[in-house]
């Protein structure tokens, strides 16, 4: 929590994971946010269900959450646990704060909402950065190519090295075939 109450929009957007194509959050760290048990969450929504549609709101399979498990790199994550978790979208999170009706609820929704707006926001940027890039290349002639490529490869992400498993054993290497004045017969 910060200062003022709220949650930092930073700590928001570490938990918004991209499954199945959209954006959601789990309804563990929804729970955790809004300060109240996981089963709570999970009972209000069941008693509103009329009110979250599959574009609000889906269950993780049990293969979705081994992946996201594996990608937290946490073996214990959730707990042990009868039910996978539920996974909420933008609109499905807007809509939890008009079921479970506390402050709290409204609060974190608020910053939950400035998070997905945040994140949208960057995505643009990047966007609107790569159209202006490409209209500049079309514009100049091959001469700045390398400029070109130099702020593309910026632009990308930087690829991960791989270590290597093994070692390495450094040993001088053997003269063979070399005569030097040792091996050179006296007659």
């Amino acid at each position: 929590m910060s200062e003022n109450g709220v949650i930092p929009v930073d700590q928001i957007e570490s938990i918004i994971f991209l499954i199945r194509g959209q954006k959601v959050m789990l309804s563990t760290h929804l729970a955790e946010l809004y300060s109240i048990e996981p089963r709570v969450l999970v009972q209000a929504l069941k008693r509103n269900i009329d009110r979250f549609p599959e574009d609000f709101m889906f269950q993780l399979t049990d293969d979705e959450f081994l992946n996201l498990k594996s990608q937290i790199v946490i073996s214990s994550w959730g707990g042990p646990r009868r039910a996978k978790p539920y996974a909420f979208t933008e609109q499905g999170v807007a809509m939890l704060s008009s079921v479970l009706r506390s402050k709290r609820a409204v609060q974190v929704n608020i910053e939950i909402m400035r998070a997905f707006v945040r994140l949208r926001q960057m995505l643009a940027a990047h966007s609107e950065l790569e159209r202006k890039l490409s209209a500049l290349e079309k514009k100049y002639d091959k001469q700045f190519k390398i400029v070109f490529d130099a702020i593309r490869a910026l632009m990308s992400p930087p690829e991960k090295k791989k270590k290597q498993i093994g070692f390495m054993v450094k040993e001088k290497k053997a003269a063979y075939g070399k005569r030097g004045d040792k091996g050179k017969e006296k007659s």
